[in-house]
């Protein structure tokens, strides 16, 4: 009998002892022996960096900017079949995670609707339909339904379809919006009659998703990419019915460190051109009524962050002016250009980081952050006062609040046990009304859950937060398993909201934690500069720190932890893979940016000049030295590895395909052990998977069946 029939008789046999009611050996955590992974050949390539270091990249030749070399298509597909082979045995697992992931969704749902003008707009679901409508009624819910877009119809026959933005002109009756067919986030703009129901003949591509619509109801500014390397760098102007290829040149930015976004003020009285670095910002505005030059409301300097906004003839501006964590002023239309007459609203605090703000008639509600926590503060003619939370780890945000003179705030609130609900609460009077908690079904009670919150001790001495949720019944005894995810890069935080997909693996008795590392800015905004540029290491060190806490107070067994990232937070996933490989029994890294001292060479790549004050420019030779002792794809050395499950897209426009493909060649031909290593590539989608609600489900289910294997689970 050959090897691979063994294997396929061993299989059979364990399924029908268990369906006989006779217990069957523990599931092997190994690939089947008979299963060759793929092997990519070695080729030469050195790599120089401005000051003279070389290294050598042997699998470079993966890199493929058209997506179109046989050699490399080959070497992605071999990968994907062997990761069809090797998870084969595991399908029945994968189809009842699928299954149990699609069963909590209301397929027919709806968002809530939001009254703008003369309109109430939502988006709706139907049954097995993968894309969403964009309505809308008039007057009220009880009128007769409008349908802006049916994304069902604009993506048949397509294997990725996105609408990126839409935007309904000032009178109500035409539309305009971006999609993208690819995945590579460039976007084509297009445009609706919404009386006539007539498409637009002229199409605009290569562009960012913004748009923004001037108050003559026919121009409409946008965003052109370069091909290459994706960067925002000039704004437009169209009218509509001309030729694209006149379009009015707006702006255009020299620095390729920046981002542009547009934006629409409160007042609807400004048309704003956003410019942000890391570090800095830039905003410059032109009438809405009357576009001419787009001159800045105050010129960018240096490390200075502003973000401003405008209605009842001043301004609020959001800014690190003087402010380590922010602070909330205000300007009249004449002193806008003089800081220094601007006046407090909100004083900084060393405490509590300011996020975010939306202005209303009659006050102010303003996100903040403080001890880890998301929260709404609110300023009114009666002073000030927090919206209370009902758990000890959650989060809360601002919702679409679209009319300014409403006396209604709504927000959102979302706990790991709670789903994402929408509240709004009438300021004056306090009065607070449910208007929809997102449907779970499958019987998902949250009675049934416990969340707690943590601090974990970091080698430095620093307080790490820890977002926890388990099943009741957990008994805390050091057998439990454990998923631990992270994130900690671009001051992105990551809050303790609800996600379903989660819910499958509790039920099965495992342990979810969230590790709020530095680089995120859960505890303000030095919790970020502690995790960035030459701070980066600790990132890594928390997530580990918390690993060790976790165990250390038996929350979870030493060998049967799991770790999961995505984009910098795969590159945190490579990371601990390299520093405490035996920490971890298994890691999941979805779109893992893992060769960033060769990325961060290349100005031709996609994000790469943006985040030069992210992770530093290794033309410096400092940086460059820092960022070769941590970079996942380089500190792959000879030894053991955790099992791997590692997930790309070939469109990927933030991270390209071709760094987790390289990362795991090389990691296949130097680790030691013989746990399985597996490379998922999507060959249609780009960085956030596939673009069906539906058909993404197929993706969870197969890394939380690989995850559930290793760990041992049923």
């Amino acid at each position: 009998m050959s090897t691979s029939c063994r294997w396929l008789a061993t299989a059979l046999l364990t399924v029908l002892l268990a369906a006989c009611g006779k217990p069957a050996a523990p599931p092997a955590t190994q690939a089947p022996a008979a299963l060759t992974p793929p092997m990519a050949t070695t080729q030469p390539h050195e790599v120089i960096a401005p000051h003279g270091a070389s290294r050598n990249d042997e699998y470079y030749w993966l890199r493929d900017d058209s997506r179109s070399d046989p050699e490399v298509l080959a070497y992605l597909s071999a990968e994907n079949s062997y990761a069809d082979a090797v998870m084969a045995p595991h399908q029945a697992l994968r189809d009842t995670l699928y299954n149990e992931l699609i069963g909590r969704i209301k397929q027919d749902d709806s968002s809530v609707p939001y009254q703008y003008r003369d309109y109430w707009y939502y988006t709706r679901f139907e049954e097995g339909k993968d894309y969403p409508i964009y309505a809308r009624k008039r007057g009220g819910l009880d009128a007769a339904e409008d349908v802006l877009l049916d994304g069902n119809a604009m993506a048949a026959g397509k294997d990725y379809f996105q609408v990126g933005d839409w935007e309904v002109s000032p009178d109500q009756n035409l539309l305009a919006w971006t999609e993208d067919a690819v995945g590579r986030r460039q976007y084509v703009l297009r445009f609706k009659n919404l009386t006539t129901g007539e498409i637009h003949s002229e199409q605009i591509a290569g562009l960012a998703a913004d748009m923004v619509w001037a108050n003559d109801n026919r121009s409409v500014f946008y965003i052109e990419n370069d091909p290459a390397t994706l960067l925002t760098t000039r704004v437009k102007k169209h009218t509509l019915g001309s030729d694209p290829a006149t379009d009015l040149l707006v702006y255009a930015e020299a620095d390729p460190s920046y981002y542009i976004s547009l934006m629409r003020t409160r007042s609807e009285r400004f048309i704003c051109i956003v410019l942000s670095s890391t570090t800095t910002s830039e905003q410059r505005c032109t009438s809405a009524d009357k576009p001419a030059r787009f001159k800045p409301l105050v010129a960018r300097q240096r490390d200075v962050e502003y973000q401003a906004d405008h209605l009842a003839g001043r301004w609020l501006i959001r800014s690190n002016w003087q402010a380590h964590n922010f602070r909330l002023l205000q300007a009249s239309e004449k002193a806008l250009a003089k800081p220094e007459q601007w006046t407090d609203v909100v004083p900084h605090n060393a405490q509590v980081l300011i996020e975010d703000f939306a202005l209303f008639d009659d006050f102010i509600a303003i996100e903040e952050r403080s001890e880890g926590l998301s929260r709404l503060r609110i300023i009114g003619a009666q002073g000030q006062d927090y919206v209370k939370a009902d758990d000890p780890a959650y989060t809360m945000a601002l919702a679409i609040n679209a009319e300014a003179g409403s006396a209604w705030l709504r927000y959102t609130y979302s706990s790991l046990a709670t789903p994402t609900t929408t509240y709004e609460l009438n300021v004056a009077s306090g009065e607070r009304r449910l208007l929809k908690q997102e449907p779970v079904l499958g019987g998902f009670d949250p009675a049934h859950y416990t969340v707690e919150r943590l601090w974990a001790p970091a080698h430095d001495g620093a307080r790490i937060p820890v977002s926890l949720v388990y099943r009741k019944g957990f008994v805390r005894d050091g057998t439990a398993a454990l998923l631990q995810y992270g994130y900690g890069s671009y001051g992105a935080s990551t809050d303790p909201r609800f996600n379903a997909s989660v819910l499958s693996l509790l039920d099965r008795g495992m342990v979810y934690a969230i590790a709020h590392i530095r680089g995120g800015q859960e505890m303000g905004r030095s919790w970020y500069e502690h995790g960035k540029l030459l701070n980066k290491k600790n990132t890594f060190t928390d997530f580990i720190d918390v690993t060790d806490y976790l165990v250390r107070n038996q929350y979870a067994a030493a060998d049967r932890v799991a770790a999961m990232g995505g984009s910098a937070g795969g590159l945190l996933m490579g990371a601990i893979a390299n520093m405490a490989p035996r920490k971890y029994r298994v890691i999941v890294a979805q779109v893992p940016f893992v060769d960033v001292v060769t990325t961060m060479l290349d100005a031709s790549i996609p994000l790469t000049t943006n985040e030069f004050d992210e992770w530093g420019n290794p033309a410096d030779p400092t940086y460059y030295q820092y960022m070769l002792s941590y970079s996942p794809y380089d500190q792959i050395k000879r030894k053991d590895y955790p099992a791997m499950f590692v997930g790309t897209g070939l469109w990927d426009s933030q991270v390209q395909y071709f760094e987790p493909a390289k990362y795991v060649a090389r990691l296949r031909a130097r680790k030691t052990d013989v746990l399985p290593l597996l490379l998922r590539t999507n060959m249609q989608a780009g960085h956030g998977g596939k673009s069906g609600r539906l058909q993404r489900y197929h993706d969870t289910a197969e890394y939380q069946a690989f995850m559930l294997w290793q760990l041992g689970m049923k």
